[in-house]
Formats: structure tokens, C-alpha cells, sequence
């Protein structure tokens, strides 16, 4: 008897049925009909009827450019997701495996330069490459593939929740509902495909940065931009190294295939393509200029001084044999500032002041810049006018109580020239620099510089704002740029030339030091200071305290405009009474200095030298001059004049905080000046240098002779007279006492520095033992500040404290010799426990 199972199990055999599991793919043309196309370097099609994004994939096995952008903000400086923000870039690969299409990114990070396949593979192996996205095949024609990116498209591909959370802004969630393809910005282009779209987060708990700037804080809807870019064709770029000393930045990989005798790493010069029609003329137009493109956003007067100041940069370019190489432009109406063929300079809108950026978009093989991206902040044009308008109280009389003539206000002047210097810093890190935080000393050698406004006294005493800002590029730019972008002939040897160019400006006495040894906390350099002036930290410091003092003993009225509440007198106090701030950081630095710069081997610069103990010292006692009474204390008529905020004008961050409620806390400013004096001489890395340089040399100071030198001004100093001066007194030994306290009970303080301080502390509880006051007030507060340090010194170990300590490096076998930093804590942890049975000490409370 037949089976009635066999016709079909015939059938399956055959192979009847198996377009069921493998049933071919439609023509392009076919899935595409009635969809509208967007041809270009990555075509692109819309299907209106399903709401759909189709990608056409036809470049396999080549290297793209993949960058993500956020095209339209949230307006939160403190967020930071700003209008323009520019994502990450990626080398990726598209590759067809069956019916998926894979976004595949190579390991760049590691490779090996060498001829031998082999060679290359075995590196290629060796560090993982990641897919980034994976696509399936809807239709087919030839080589081409049809892809739905739908889905691609409306994803947080920026990680948006992920920062809300961080910053504690509320749970987000990508709505699927509220998001779609955004088909205005979605294009595509002979070098390159945009892909926009439009997506809204939901929260229930939207944090306060959110609700300050949102239109509604629960549904967020951004504008996310991702960007397909054809790359240059290897070959058609010469790669420039790197050298620590131009000021140039660059990119770094590893390479396996170098010869064991030389470094593995490779380090090369980021720059934009710049080569000359003539590259045996010393001057000579080039192939293809740089060319920048501005905001069409931008208000007048701002926009002339964005262009005015970004166009310094042509001066540069001409110095190192370039002519008409470097223009700024307005940018065109149909334009568009993400796409990545254009070099922009955009004017970006928050809600509250933040920093300005300069990013470039470079080739991740190479180095090449083939994208300059400036965000300039709106506000920070505003926060000049009001430093102009704290110094020079310029509204004194009826005629100009309510503002002055555009062409006769300094302070707009002022701002303006600040923007000039603004526009051309960001431009420079476009074009390939780093700061240069050592300029101010060679007479503003470098718009890459963080510049303070320069003001000066005239003979008779008053305060000149007329050259607050230099105008023009700095010698020292002229130097990076000649570094970066000069093209040598064929008889000249470029590493000679490029060493000769460096070499020539330091010979010539141009200083260059950039981000990590200008900063104030650890910093160390005595000349590398960010918003100083002057070749002396001390003397300019005391210059800026009788500017400072000139403007507070005038102010009042005349520096706001009538039509202002007068509580806003305070926005204006603010960073006049705190106009020292930065030249505080830049004097402190001598305190435990070292000078050096960024020598090689066999060239003339100088090696590492401790400052003169006789600077230190200098240095210590004009910080102290800070902290003083006379220093710290506010005229009369701000102290009790000074009304609380009325409605519609609220307190804001921008103020002082305080401890008095609505009203204005006469005591706070000097609280937070002192702080800042503070903090940086209990640093504990500069303490540490202190005992370290006494250790090798007895004749410079020690962290004890600098603690007893600060004790001596702080605390022994005689009593004001004044009840409001001594009120200073106490809250400056009060400022310093706590940040002695947070030195100790922090995790990462060296030994010796932990132990000096200890001992510090218990010397002031004995002289506080000593001198315990005469009247009320000084009995309470040094009864205060007693028990808050006996309370520190006498506490008892917490077995959840961890201690640093210094950590060897690994031996061979690599990792098993030096047990991990967990490990140690723990070892030290159960020896410090069993000692603390019968001991008491300071401990420490960070994990």
C-alpha cells in the first residue's frame, strides 16, 4: 500500500518548497518602486507609505568614514549636549555574510606596516574589531545590496539616556512612538550620506537641567545625525610625526611590524591636506585651500569679530610659504554645518555660560583633519561685558545711567576683542594645535592661550581696559603652523627643516606648555598658567589685588544701569571681587616648582630645576596677603546695602552662596576666596614636592617651614579691632584649618605628607590650648575648631577605609609579581586593623 506521505516527501527532496527557507531576493528596482530616491555616494530611499529608510549598499571591503553628530541640542551647558556636538568616528566596512549586511570597524589601534600579508593578518587577529550594526538583505541587483535603516536610524546612537543618567537628570527611555526619519536633513551626496532623524526620550523624573531648558522636560525630543563619508584614497596624503615640542596634537597606534630596535608606537602630526601648486616656490597658492565657513546665525556686531578674529590665522599660513591658503567665509543659505565637506564656526545657544570648543573630524588612518568643527558659546561674550562693567562702573552720571553708544562703549569694545581672540583659539585646534599655556610670558605670543584681560593703571591711578585683549596671530603660532603645514622640496630633509623651525623659537625665548602642566592643583611650572598675565605670577598677583581693591573702593551704582534692579549689583561683584582668582593658581605654582620644558635628547633645551627657595617663599606670602582682612572685606555699602533678590530675578549660580537665607551674606565671598588660596597650598601633591626638595636640598623650604610660615599669618596674626575684620580673621582660620583636615582624611596623600600634616594639626590644638581668647566670639570658635581637630585625630578606624599606595610595576611573568591594588588595600587593611586594637590615628574615609 502506497503512502500518502510520499508526494510530499517527494516534493521535499526535490526541493519544491525550499523558497520557503530560501527564497530569492528581489531586483532593487523592483522593491523600490514608488519609493523616492536620493542618490549620492550611499543612495538612499524613502518609503512613505510604511514610514521606512532604505539603504543601498554597494561599497564592500572599503574603507568609510562612519561619524555620529547631534545636529539640534538640548541647551544645557551642564548636560552638554549642545548643538553640534560631534559623536564618535569609526573606519568601517561593510561586508556581506549570507542575508545580513555587517557594519564592521577594524582595530586601527594596532596594526603592522609591513608588506607580508601573513604579518598583517596575525595583528589583525590578535586585538578584537567590533560590528557595529547588522543589516538584512531585502533586495539585490548585481553587486548592490537594499537594506531596511530604519531601525539604524532611530536608535540612541550617542548615548543619550546613558548621559542623562550620569548627570542625574531622570531615567530616559527612547520612545519608539515619538521618533521618526527626519527626511529634510537625510541626503546624499557624491562623497557622503547624511541620515537624520528625530527622536524623543520619556521620563517620569526629569532632573532640574532638564526642566530649565526643555519645553517639555518629560518628552525630549534631539536631532541625531549619523554620516557615511568617503575617505582619501591612501597614498594621497602624507602623513607629517608628531614632536612634543611644536604644539601641534596628533594621533597614536601601534605598530608591530616596526623593527624591535625602534619604538612600536606611531605618532603623527594632525592636519588638514595643504600642498602647494608650486612646491619649489617659496611662496605658492596651494591646490585646494582650507576653507572656513561661519554661522549664518550669528548677530552683528559678533559676527564681523568671529570673522575678524578667525582670519588671523591667513597671516600664519603666508609666514610658512602659503598664499590665499586660508579663507573664512559666511556660510552659504543651503549649507549645512554637519556636513562634513565644510569647515564650520558655529555660535551655539545654552542656558547658562560654558566653554567653547574647537574638534576636528580627522582620518583615523592618517592623521588628516578633513573636518573643522568650532562651537562658540553665546554668553561668554556677555560675561566680558560684565567684568568691563565691574571694573570701570561706567554708568555715573544721567547721560550714560542707562548704557552707552555701541562706538563709545568700551565694554562692548572689550567683549568684542575677546571674541576676536575666542574665535581665532578655537580655530587653531581645528587646525591642529594644542594651548600653549606659556605664551602670556612672551608678551601673548599665542592665541593658544587662555587669556586674562589685561588692565592697567595710568599714571593717575585709573583703570585702562584699552588693552584688555591682543589683537593678531602670536609669534608661537606662526611657529605651529609653520611646524604643521610647511612643504619642503625634494632636496631638503623634512626632520632637519621641522627641527629647525622648533629650535629657532626656543632659541628666540618662546616658551611652550600645554594643558596638563597648567593646571593649578598639581601643576608645578612656574611660567605654564591658564588666564595669567605678565612673565611674574607674584608681581602681576599684586598688580591684579590694587586693581581688584581700586574698582571695590568705587563700587556701588554706577555699575549697573538705572533700569536695573539694584540687587543685581551682586552678578557684577562677582568676578570683580574674585578678579585675582586666576593669577592665585599661577602664583601658587611656584610653591614646590619645578621648571623644565619638553627637552629631547641632544637638543639645547633645559632640564628640570627646582625654583629658587627665595621664589617659594615670595610666593607663599603674597598668596597670604590674599586671605588677610584687608583684603577680604567688602566696602561698607555692599555689606548692608546690598537688597535680596526681588521677584522674577531669583538667586542663580552665578551669585555667591551664603548662609544667611534671602540676604546677602557679607561673610561669603571671603569664605570662597580664601578657599581657593586654601586648597591650593594644602594640595597634596605640592606638599609633598615641599618635603621632597628640603630632603635633597636643606636650604630650600620644607612642608613644615610652609605650614609654620601660613600658621604664623593665619593664626598669630594680632586680632583686628574691627568687629567685621576680625569675623574675617575667624572664617579665614577656619577655611584653612578645614582643608588641612580634608588633607588628612584623604585616600591618595603620600606618607610623609600625612604624618607632617598630623603633627601640623596637633601643634595648632596645643597653641589653641595656649590661647584660648579673650572675648566670647574667639572663645567659641577656637573651641570649635579644637574639637574639630581632635575629633579627626582621635577617631576611630573604619575597616571599609582604604589607603593608597604606590604600586610596583609588573614583573615577569607580566601581572603575577605585583598583586592588584584590591589585593594590597586588603593585606595593608588587616595589618592596620590588628594595630588599631590598642592605637587610635587618622584615618582616611574615601573607599
Amino acid at each position: 500500500m502506497k503512502s500518502r506521505f510520499l508526494p510530499i516527501l517527494f516534493l521535499l527532496l526535490t526541493g519544491f518548497v525550499a523558497p520557503l527557507y530560501g527564497q530569492e531576493l528581489p531586483a532593487i528596482e523592483e522593491k523600490t518602486k514608488g519609493f523616492e530616491k536620493k542618490d549620492g555616494f550611499i543612495p538612499v530611499y524613502w518609503d512613505e507609505k510604511a514610514g521606512k529608510v532604505w539603504l543601498e549598499i554597494n561599497k564592500w571591503d572599503t574603507d568609510l568614514l562612519y561619524v555620529t553628530s547631534l545636529p539640534a541640542g538640548l541647551g544645557s551647558n551642564d548636560i552638554g549636549l549642545d548643538r553640534g556636538l560631534l559623536g564618535d568616528e569609526n573606519v568601517v566596512q561593510f561586508k556581506r555574510v549570507g542575508p545580513k549586511v555587517l557594519m564592521v570597524t577594524p582595530n586601527l589601534r594596532y596594526r603592522a606596516s609591513s608588506d607580508n600579508p601573513d604579518e598583517q593578518k596575525a595583528v589583525r587577529d590578535a586585538f578584537a574589531p567590533g560590528i557595529l550594526w547588522g543589516f538584512k538583505a531585502a533586495a539585490t541587483t548585481d553587486s548592490s545590496v537594499l537594506v531596511d535603516a530604519t531601525s539604524f536610524m532611530l536608535r540612541d546612537v550617542m548615548g543619550i539616556t546613558r548621559r542623562l543618567g550620569n548627570m542625574k537628570q531622570g531615567n530616559f527611555k527612547l520612545d519608539a512612538t515619538r521618533s521618526t526619519p527626519h527626511l529634510a536633513m537625510t541626503k546624499s551626496f557624491p562623497q557622503n550620506t547624511e541620515l537624520e532623524a528625530q527622536l524623543t526620550f520619556l521620563s517620569d523624573n526629569p532632573g532640574r537641567y532638564v526642566r530649565e531648558v526643555a519645553a517639555t522636560p518629560n518628552a525630549v525630543t534631539l536631532r541625531l545625525r549619523q554620516s557615511f563619508v568617503m575617505l582619501p584614497e591612501l597614498g594621497s596624503y602624507t602623513p607629517r610625526l608628531f614632536d612634543p615640542r611644536s604644539g601641534a596634537y596628533g594621533i597614536t597606534y601601534v605598530d608591530y611590524a616596526t623593527p624591535v630596535s625602534q619604538a612600536k608606537e606611531v605618532r603623527y602630526t594632525a592636519r588638514h591636506k595643504l600642498e602647494k601648486k608650486n612646491p619649489e616656490a617659496l611662496v605658492s597658492e596651494p591646490v585646494e585651500p582650507i576653507v572656513y565657513y561661519l554661522d549664518r546665525g550669528t548677530p552683528e556686531p559678533i559676527r564681523s569679530a568671529l570673522l575678524d578674529g578667525a582670519r588671523w590665522w591667513e597671516d600664519a599660513f603666508e609666514a610658512a610659504g602659503f598664499s590665499n591658503a586660508y579663507r573664512v567665509e559666511v556660510m552659504p543659505e543651503d549649507a549645512d554645518p554637519m556636513d562634513l565637506r565644510y569647515n564650520v564656526i558655529q555660535w551655539v545657544h545654552r542656558s547658562t555660560r560654558g566653554w567653547s570648543y574647537g574638534r576636528s573630524i580627522q582620518d583615523p588612518r592618517t592623521g588628516e583633519i578633513l573636518k573643522g568643527h568650532v562651537t562658540l558659546g553665546s554668553l561668554r561674550v556677555r560675561q566680558d561685558y560684565l567684568i568691563a562693567e565691574g571694573l570701570l562702573a561706567p554708568y555715573d552720571t544721567e547721560e550714560n545711567s542707562n548704557g552707552l553708544q555701541a562706538d563709545n562703549d568700551p565694554m562692548l569694545q572689550m567683549a568684542l576683542a575677546r571674541l576676536r581672540q575666542l574665535s581665532a583659539h578655537e580655530v587653531g585646534h581645528t587646525l591642529g594645535f594644542m594651548h600653549n599655556f606659556a605664551a602670556s610670558v612672551n608678551n601673548r605670543a599665542s592665541v593658544m592661550d587662555y587669556p586674562a584681560p589685561l588692565v592697567t593703571l595710568d599714571a593717575n591711578g585709573k583703570l585702562s581696559i584699552n588693552e584688555a585683549y591682543d589683537a593678531g596671530i602670536g609669534d608661537w603660532d606662526i611657529t605651529t603652523v609653520k611646524f604643521s603645514y610647511s612643504q619642503f622640496s625634494d632636496t631638503q630633509d623634512e626632520r632637519t627643516q621641522l627641527d629647525a623651525i622648533l629650535n629657532k623659537a626656543y632659541e628666540e625665548g618662546f616658551y611652550y606648555l600645554t594643558d596638563t602642566d597648567a593646571r593649578p592643583q598639581g601643576g608645578a611650572h612656574p611660567i605654564g598658567h591658564l588666564w595669567d598675565n605678565g612673565t611674574n605670577p607674584v608681581d602681576q598677583l599684586d598688580l591684579s589685588m590694587r586693581i581688584r581693591q581700586i574698582a571695590l573702593n568705587r563700587f556701588g551704582i554706577a555699575n549697573i544701569k538705572a533700569s536695573q534692579p539694584l540687587a543685581q549689583l551682586e552678578e557684577v561683584l562677582v568676578p570683580l571681587y574674585l578678579h585675582h582668582r586666576f593669577q592665585i593658581e599661577a602664583a601658587v605654582k611656584l610653591v614646590g616648582g619645578i621648571d623644565y620644558s619638553y627637552a629631547m635628547r641632544n637638543d639645547t633645551r633645559r632640564l628640570p630645576a627646582v625654583i629658587p627657595g627665595e621664589e617659594q617663599l615670595a610666593a607663599v606670602d603674597a598668596l597670604l596677603e590674599t586671605i588677610k582682612p584687608t583684603a577680604l572685606r567688602l566696602p561698607e555699602n555692599l555689606r548692608t546695602q546690598l537688597p535680596p533678590r526681588p521677584p522674577g530675578y531669583g538667586q542663580n549660580r552665578e551669585l555667591f552662596d551664603g548662609y544667611t537665607g534671602l540676604t546677602f551674606d557679607p561673610y561669603a565671598p571671603a569664605h570662597i576666596a580664601a578657599g581657593m588660596v586654601a586648597d591650593l597650598l594644602a594640595n597634596p601633591q605640592r606638599l609633598t614636592r615641599l618635603i621632597y626638595q628640603e630632603d635633597f636640598d636643606p636650604a630650600l623650604p620644607g612642608a613644615n617651614e610652609v605650614l609654620l610660615r601660613i600658621f604664623d599669618s593665619v593664626w598669630k596674626a594680632r586680632m583686628p579691632k574691627d568687629p567685621y575684620d576680625a569675623e574675617l580673621q575667624r572664617v579665614v582660620q577656619q577655611v584653612w584649618t578645614d582643608a588641612l583636615l580634608s588633607l588628612v582624611t584623604r585616600s591618595d596623600v603620600a606618607p610623609a605628607t600625612r604624618a607632617r600634616v598630623i603633627l601640623h594639626l596637633r601643634e595648632i590644638l596645643a597653641w589653641l590650648e595656649r590661647s584660648k581668647g579673650k572675648d566670647n566670639e574667639t572663645i567659641a570658635h577656637r573651641d570649635m575648631i579644637y574639637d574639630d581637630v581632635q575629633r579627626v585625630l582621635t577617631r576611630e578606624y573604619q575597616p571599609a577605609e582604604t589607603w593608597r599606595t604606590v604600586v610596583a610595576p609588573p614583573g615577569s611573568p607580566i601581572g603575577q609579581d605585583a598583586p592588584d591594588f584590591l589585593q594590597r588595600t586588603k593585606h595593608r587593611r588587616a595589618i592596620l586593623e590588628n594595630w588599631t586594637k590598642n592605637h587610635v590615628f587618622c584615618g582616611v574615609d574615601h573607599p
